[in-house]
């Protein structure tokens, strides 16, 4: 801790955002960057706290302390090391990480958190700025492989670590690109997708073996049983590919699509892929309704806005959370879900809660023309438990031509789940013990199929703990 007092005479500063003119024209990033001499003074706010609470909320264990003192020192390369110790794709979670650290961090409680993911985006940037970056080969090769299924932020944090330990790895990925949610799901203009590739070709360098284009499965490519003949073990990461839907009246019409058919499609066009103007998903010139609160839904509303909408509305059926602080929820307990305003609910967005989507409506020629809600409570019963949703009876129509389904997702491909003949838990995901290992030893699973949908933080995290169960299995 260089500067013991620093948290008590520099306030936090965020970099921000680019114009809102400049940055609704492209798909560029939006987030900027600040000084070296900006963000060591912000590394200096970190306090050293004799318990580290960031630490202990990163689901990767990141040494925050550490690393924040050695920015401060302007000591980057040591910075690095410490970060990629713990962590092998800084880059991506200091771009699109809720930031669970600064969550936990002391200085939460006055709402002046240390930078820590900015902090933890500009070591990465640094490193690769100055070289530091640089493939790790492993010295030993064990002479066993490992097949790892799906391309995603699971499947890359488990494919790194099981080539660092000395496994011959190969990541099979069903689509053109290695990537999953990272290259698909979010939007450039939250990751750039020359920073996956930057990654990958470090990836590819250190050993690890990259098969896109390649379906896994009953009826796939490669069946499960070729992959348990030729593979030692084997990590399923295929994410959760069923999106939750809304069966009410009318949900089949042409204009209502799932979130992630928007947001896959664009990145897709912006990487240029062509699509036929019948398949393009378009929202120039509409009015577009976004059904779901989350990231997903903000991710639809920057993307309509490039695209040139008429007018965004977003809605949630859930209450509307606490701006700053939830005064039932005091730190140093994890924070319950508090209003998140984006840079794209900032370039245009009307946003309401406690909305019940009832039906969508259509004109006399069945186009799409808007969406009936209604208000709604939520009731806690009298003895206690989770609340209630109450309907009020009070409708309206929300005129749209195009709506989004963000409203997350259930559990992995069933079919893909069931070729493998695994176990699974009452939620329909990959049932597994505490290291990955799945109802077949040989077989370990990680991220969003084991988990459900959760963060790209959690699914390398995840990655990473079933490539150790699967060195622990193997070396047995």
């Amino acid at each position: 801790m260089g500067n013991p007092r620093a948290f008590l005479t520099i306030d936090r500063k965020e970099a921000g955002y680019r114009p809102l003119e400049e940055r609704v024209r492209d798909y560029g990033e939006v987030e900027q960057t600040l000084g070296i001499e900006d963000r060591m003074l912000q590394a200096s706010r970190c306090m050293d706290c004799g318990v580290p609470f960031c630490h202990w909320a990163c689901p990767l264990g990141n040494r925050m302390p550490e690393y924040q003192d050695l920015v401060y020192k302007g000591k980057w390369k040591e910075a690095y090391m410490v970060l990629n110790q713990t962590h092998p794709f800084p880059e991506f979670t200091g771009r699109v990480c809720p930031a669970l650290c600064e969550k936990s961090c002391v200085q939460a409680i006055e709402h002046q958190a240390v930078t820590v993911r900015e902090n933890e985006a500009a070591t990465a940037e640094r490193a690769y700025q100055e070289g530091y970056v640089v493939p790790r080969i492993p010295a030993v090769r064990l002479g066993k492989k490992v097949a790892v299924v799906g391309g995603g932020p699971s499947g890359l944090g488990a494919a790194d670590r099981l080539n660092q330990l000395g496994y011959t790895v190969t990541v099979f990925e069903k689509n053109e690109s290695i990537g999953g949610l990272l290259r698909f799901g979010i939007p450039d203009f939250k990751l750039n997708k020359h920073v996956i590739d930057r990654r990958l070709a470090v990836l590819e360098e250190e050993g690890i073996t990259f098969k896109t284009g390649v379906t896994v499965g009953k009826d796939g490519d490669v069946t499960p049983e070729a992959l348990e003949k030729e593979f030692d073990a084997i990590v399923l990461c295929m994410g959760a590919e069923t999106p939750r839907d809304l069966r009410v009246e009318n949900r089949d019409v042409k204009g209502v699509y799932f979130a992630l058919q928007l947001l896959q499609q664009q990145n897709r066009v912006n990487a240029g892929v062509e699509f036929a103007k019948a398949d393009r998903i378009s929202a120039k010139g509409k009015n577009v309704l976004v059904i779901g609160g989350g990231d997903t839904g903000s991710d639809c509303v920057g993307t309509s806005n490039r695209q040139g909408a008429k007018s965004v509305t977003q809605i949630e059926v859930m209450p509307k959370p606490f701006e700053n602080e939830d005064p039932t929820n005091p730190w140093p307990a994890y924070p319950r879900l508090l209003l998140k305003t984006t840079s794209s609910h900032k370039e245009g967005c009307h946003r309401e809660w406690n909305l019940n989507t009832l039906r969508f409506v259509v004109d006399a020629e069945g186009k799409l023309t808007g969406a009936e809600v209604e208000d709604v409570e939520w009731v806690t019963p009298e003895g206690g438990g989770r609340p209630n949703m109450v309907a009020t009876g009070r409708k309206k129509i929300i005129p749209c031509e195009l709506v989004l389904l963000a409203m997350g997702f259930t559990q992995p491909n069933a079919q893909f789940v069931d070729a493998f003949g695994l176990e699974k838990d009452q939620r329909g995901n990959i049932a597994t013990n505490a290291l990955g290992q799945t109802s077949n030893p040989k077989i370990f699973a990680a991220g969003d199929c084991r988990t459900g949908a959760s963060l790209v933080v959690r699914a390398i995290a995840s990655g990473r703990v079933a490539a150790s169960g699967v060195d622990e299995y193997l070396k047995k």
